[in-house]
């Protein structure tokens, strides 16, 4: 008999319970949890005879289960385990749900955790943030997770057609309805019939086919250019821009109605200098699809750099090592003549003046910030507490507290 193990939260997903399977806020058990109420190595649990127990290892707060105090309890399908301030629900195999994407960032692991169920959903889904964090990625993890996974995925980047073409490409088009017009041809629309279609870029649509657009999305019907009769659509659609449509909007360049349309599911990716965490983890998936190595001096070189052009800059980094020095171990004496680091000081001048002039923070951003706050005022300026109940390194801590510009000194309990 298997059993999982679900957070009781809107983005919890479930996870299989192998036997000696501990949790607590040690990052070397196989459940790491956040919670400033849990022990290191809070409970275990055990296979025996087919049977799943829950055993307390002499935890500060003690273990729950359907809120009874517990030390060892045979654990059934439904029961409800409490550790800390964190509940979790012993469910069946058949419950079992993750998005393929995952992250060790503990927010955007929260935002990929929930597409687990916005997935399998037809409507839209809003991807915003800045060029090169792997929105397309995300689009195809989404695709494969929803239930058009057996239909095309099709994907159309706004930025790259005129406005003559767009309006074709999006709607497809009749012979002779414009020069070059030599036969008729499907859309994107009809293209990613029973699937999902990706718009990338959607900031950048012009004005006029907005409107088309929302017709197509508000009717479920597309007129191919040149055509006098309508065409049944069938697909989901997937958005993305690197744009601030908040700023489009105002400057009367995007329509709101088809924002609206659009923003039913947002997800924000962070750009790659906010989710470090992840960096050995994309850096060695690159490295091993070019042939790559670096030295430990060169990665930690590497890890100093901003990254403008995010994920996308770190592969052609990486693409790059590969063409230039073949076969050979990238060292830290390379990475100098790698990096182009005029155009990052420049992107990170830029950002830090927006932030500290009181720009708005992009969504994800705004809710680490908040969270290190409120961590912070709990613990009254610890930051190795902090980083631990936030599951950061407290070097990293150390960095998003210079970026938010906070002040720890705000958070130190004042003397009597």
């Amino acid at each position: 008999m298997n059993y999982l193990i679900k957070p009781l939260s809107a983005q919890g997903i479930a996870v299989a319970i192998s036997d000696f399977m501990t949790m607590g806020t040690d990052k070397n058990c196989q459940y790491p949890v956040n919670s400033a109420d849990a022990s290191e190595r809070h409970l275990r649990f055990e296979y025996r005879d087919g049977n799943l127990f829950a055993k307390d290892m002499r935890s500060q707060l003690g273990t729950f289960l359907n809120g009874e105090p517990i030390s060892e309890a045979k654990l059934s399908y439904n029961d409800i385990l409490t550790i800390g301030d964190l509940e979790f629900q012993i469910v069946s195999p058949e419950e079992k749900t993750q998005f393929p994407l995952t992250s060790k960032n503990y927010i955007w692991n929260e935002e990929l955790s929930s597409l687990v169920y916005g997935s399998r959903s037809d409507f839209p889904i809003l991807m915003l943030g800045s060029s090169g964090t792997g929105k397309e990625i995300i689009a195809k993890a989404i695709h494969q997770s929803s239930r058009r996974s057996d239909g095309p995925l099709v994907c159309v980047n706004c930025s790259a057609l005129t406005e003559t073409l767009v309006e074709s490409e999006l709607f497809g088009h009749i012979k002779g309805s414009f020069t070059g017009a030599v036969s008729d041809r499907k859309g994107a629309f009809e293209s990613a019939r029973g699937g999902t279609l990706f718009l990338d870029e959607i900031g950048d649509l012009p004005y006029s086919i907005q409107a088309k657009l929302l017709r197509a999305l508000e009717n479920n019907e597309i007129r191919p250019v040149g055509s006098d009769r309508t065409i049944q659509t069938d697909v989901r659609i997937l958005a993305a821009t690197h744009k601030n449509l908040s700023e489009n909007i105002r400057q009367g360049t995007f329509r709101l109605d088809l924002y609206y349309r659009l923003n039913v599911i947002q997800i924000s990716p962070p750009d790659l200098i906010h989710r470090m965490e992840d960096f050995d983890t994309l850096l060695g998936e690159f490295c091993k699809n070019y042939r790559v190595r670096f030295s430990f001096a060169a990665i930690a070189e590497l890890k100093k750099y901003n990254w403008p052009g995010n994920i996308r800059e770190l592969k052609n980094l990486v693409a790059r090592c590969s063409a230039l020095y073949p076969h050979e171990m990238i060292t830290e004496g390379h990475i100098g003549k790698l990096l182009d680091k005029d155009v990052s000081e420049s992107s990170l001048e830029n950002e830090m003046v927006n932030t500290r002039a009181g720009q708005p923070l992009p969504i994800i951003k705004e809710i680490e910030k908040q969270m290190i706050i409120k961590r912070l005022t709990v613990n009254k300026g610890n930051q190795k507490l902090t980083a631990l109940e936030l599951g950061m390194p407290k070097s990293t801590l150390h960095d998003r507290l210079k970026y938010y510009d906070i002040d720890v000194l705000n958070f130190k309990q004042k003397p009597a």
